[in-house]
């Protein structure tokens, strides 16, 4: 009885988390009441207030539900040990890239992310929260950086800072256009050769090195 109670429960999250996704995608996040989800998923606002502290808490929910398993493939890039952390990290940058395109759930939840959630004063925390992920992300692709120059698969004098910056700009900047212009931007199909010319940036441009010996 014990273990249907806890199974019951999880489907009622499961139908709350999905039910909040469709009606963010299609409304936006401000003008989402926590009514409009529960009449959604079929339950009473009680039943979304015993699953979650609030609104913000519930999107971060939706959210982390869709956080895509690349610990493996990061590792990778950080490891000293790794002949091609390089290759690791364009690999992490394609799969992300293919798959918020051919996923049609991450397609959508990234799409309330980049287009319909507006950080108002009810969402702080969340925005302290996804600025905390983007400052965690961004210092991952500087140590991958770092960890391929000690390889010799980039320059010496990279200035790695101006490199995370540009290279993680160039990437959301790329899915911020295909979520906004679905049409105009195949990343199924353009995904490695876009992922290619950023690594070749950080590989070729002078404006991206160090003056001197790189100190």
């Amino acid at each position: 009885m014990v273990r249907r109670t806890k199974e019951e429960a999880l489907a009622t999250r499961d139908r709350i988390l999905d039910a909040a996704e469709r009606v963010f995608f299609d409304k936006g996040v401000s003008r989402t009441s926590l009514a409009d989800i529960a009449q959604e998923a079929g339950v009473t606002r009680g039943a979304i207030y015993w699953h979650f502290a609030n609104k913000g808490d519930l999107f971060t929910a939706m959210f982390d539900r869709s956080l895509m398993p690349l610990d493996e493939l990061v590792a990778a890039t950080l490891d000293s040990k790794e002949s091609d952390p390089l290759a690791r990290m364009r690999d992490i940058f394609v799969w992300c890239m293919r798959n918020i395109t051919l996923d049609e759930q991450r397609r959508r939840v990234f799409d309330i992310l980049f287009l319909k959630c507006e950080f108002v004063e009810e969402m702080g925390p969340v925005r302290e929260r996804h600025q905390t992920n983007m400052r965690e992300g961004i210092e991952r692709i500087e140590r991958g950086l770092r960890n391929a120059m000690d390889k010799g698969q980039l320059p010496t004098t990279l200035n790695t800072g101006l490199a995370t910056t540009l290279l993680h700009a160039l990437f959301t900047g790329i899915l911020h256009d295909a979520l906004m212009l679905p049409d105009s931007v195949d990343l199924d199909r353009d995904s490695e050769r876009l992922i290619d010319a950023c690594f070749d940036s950080l590989r070729f441009s002078p404006a991206l090195l160090c003056p001197g010996d790189g100190a």
